[in-house]
């Protein structure tokens, strides 16, 4: 199995494994706050399902009816759980709502705390494996589930206290106020988690850091070659997309042109993981400098 999606499969495990210790502490408090951090644990579990299915999807090899490849199938899911989010923020606001108007006792408080407490580090160590490697693999279906799960933990934090401060002080309006604004802060989440997906689906350029390498990698390997430009760039998922045109002397011939644009490719691809490079290759005449990227 693919190591990404041994990741993706983790995730299922562990989301049902936190979801079962947020239910049981809810279920010992009654706790309206504790009640939005267990919803939340909802949205995971399913998203984990989606985030898995999506990376399996997105390895799947170019076909007839997709060349370039599956890679954007990790958009879908990041989209999909920003969604998910937002209903669930919803619902968690409905629930507050009929809190406050109806103010309930917590019944075991600090049992509850402590079962809930478990589960929010059980939540920040899978966070950091998942944020860990999904940078490195270039996943954004991991790096998105990462990101939700961090919100998730910093709101369990949240929660973790406000109804611990709702116990000591008996201020029942406390637990429901507490639970809105999980769920105002997980609404926040997933609008930019939706966002980040929406610039990977309109074949937003990759960071300019990224862009410089692309530049240097070409300068310092084209030897031979009069110059590069219209250099061109997109991320899809975990993949890269480079294309540029690349200006001969018109006395190389086509072998000598072809060589060098695979001495071209073998050093992008040293450098950058998961990527798909086009070169068009001009004669001299078709020069733009200093408009284009200069070899040196």
């Amino acid at each position: 199995m693919d190591r990404t999606l041994k990741l993706a499969l983790g995730s299922i495990a562990v989301g049902a494994l936190v979801l079962g210790l947020k239910y049981f502490a809810y279920h010992l408090t009654g706790s309206i706050a504790l009640y939005s951090d267990a919803l939340e644990s909802i949205i995971n579990v399913a998203t984990a399902i989606a985030a898995f299915f999506a990376v399996r999807l997105s390895a799947e090899p170019p076909d007839a009816n997709h060349p370039y490849g599956h890679y954007k199938a990790e958009y879908l899911s990041a989209i999909l759980e920003g969604v998910m989010i937002v209903v669930a923020s919803l619902s968690i606001l409905r629930e507050a709502y009929h809190g406050f108007l109806a103010p309930k006792p917590l019944d075991a408080p600090f049992e509850g705390l402590i079962v809930n407490a478990a589960a929010s580090l059980i939540n920040a160590a899978w966070c950091a494996i998942l944020l860990r490697y999904g940078r490195r693999w270039r996943s954004p279906a991991l790096v998105a589930d990462a990101k939700h799960l961090w919100t998730d933990v910093i709101t369990s934090g949240g929660v973790i206290i406000g109804v611990g401060l709702t116990a000591m002080t008996g201020w029942l309006q406390l637990d429901p106020l507490l639970a809105a604004l999980v769920a105002l802060n997980i609404l926040w989440a997933g609008w930019k988690l939706m966002r980040e997906s929406i610039g990977g689906l309109m074949d937003e350029a990759t960071p300019p850091e990224t862009l410089a390498r692309v530049r240097n990698i070409i300068s310092t390997h084209a030897n031979g070659a009069l110059e590069a430009h219209d250099l061109r760039t997109r991320h899809a998922g975990r993949a890269t997309f480079i294309e540029f045109h690349l200006v001969v002397p018109g006395t190389m011939t086509v072998s000598e042109s072809h060589a060098l644009c695979d001495q071209i490719e073998a050093a992008l691809h040293k450098d950058i993981p998961d990527l798909i490079i086009h070169i068009h290759v001009e004669p001299e005449e078709k020069a733009k400098h200093p408009g284009g990227v200069p070899i040196v």
